[in-house]
């Protein structure tokens, strides 16, 4: 994994964070800055999306020097990202997503998962600093999540490894995206409480927002008893819209859930990393990538 000292020592870069309700590009430097940033809707983009994103992207870029650009997209994809398949975009299917971003930026291109991605800026920017092993976690359109364990981000056989929304939550409970019933993200995320409430998570109440922070809570309960962590940072409109009720019922679900001595401390947190999150972590893909 990247570390800070990494990321300080590096040249620009071009962060797209391609998500499935808005692609967000921008150019982030070693410090920290964010400039130019602009962003598009995928909603208004049904059968021309990648083009709109390379526009994007080089309206972006302007007439700054930029040797590399770091990716973080919905998934899942095959390694590197060669390939994306991003469940909640239905018009990008074993989409070759790396090569066709460098052949229209002539730019050496590098992707990771949204999710994953973010877990590595929690690490260099937000609350898991000095962290060796924690959960970061994504609760907004969809639910995702990146595990680092023993200061190493979890890649898995296809380097999908994280999908956090896909553990099952509720038996028998609502169709996920991905072909099953009663996974994390058929249940918690923004579009799944549309579906069952009739309302946008913006205008949920109270026991909606309890039960979805119940049900992150014991997702993550049943992750800490398997691999040993104690700290989960949340980032996501709809966890961090649903405010401090959503954080302590998840962290209570979680304690319950896990039972095993060593994991009974775990916690739920929020992510310390803010709006920029997304493009950090996208811009320590591009920079892990190239060094």
């Amino acid at each position: 994994m990247i570390d800070a000292g990494d990321a300080r020592r590096a040249s620009p870069c071009l962060a797209l964070d391609i998500g499935a309700s808005k692609v967000e590009a921008a150019i982030v430097t070693s410090d920290r800055v964010i400039a130019s940033r602009d962003r598009l809707d995928v909603a208004k983009h049904p059968s021309d999306l990648f083009d709109a994103v390379a526009d994007l992207a080089r309206r972006v870029r302007g007439d700054h020097v930029i040797d590399v650009v770091g990716v973080g997209c919905a998934g899942p994809m095959s390694r590197g990202g060669e390939t994306v398949s991003p469940l909640n975009i239905l018009g990008w299917r074993d989409f070759p997503l790396r090569a066709s971003l460098r052949d229209a930026l002539s730019l050496e291109v590098y992707v990771e998962g949204d999710a994953r991605a973010l877990a590595l800026a929690e690490g260099v920017y937000g609350g898991a600093r000095g962290v060796d092993s924690y959960i970061s976690m994504v609760v907004s359109t969809g639910v995702g999540g990146g595990i680092v364990l023993n200061g190493r981000l979890l890649d898995g056989e296809s380097g999908n490894a994280g999908h956090i929304g896909h553990l099952n939550v509720v038996a028998n409970g609502a169709l996920c995206s991905c072909g099953a019933y009663g996974c994390l993200e058929a249940e918690a995320s923004g579009w799944a409480i549309e579906e069952r409430t009739g309302r946008p998570p913006s205008e949920a109440d109270q026991a909606t927002r309890l039960r979805t922070g119940e049900l992150v809570g014991r997702a993550v309960g049943m992750l800490s008893s398997v691999l040993d962590f104690h700290h989960c940072f949340v980032a996501g409109s709809v966890a961090l819209g649903f405010g401090d009720d959503f954080f302590s019922e998840a962290t209570k679900a979680a304690r319950a859930t896990a039972m095993m001595p060593y994991a009974h401390d775990v916690e739920v947190r929020r992510s310390l990393l803010g709006a920029d999150g997304p493009l950090l972590g996208a811009a320590l893909v591009g920079w892990r990538g190239a060094a």
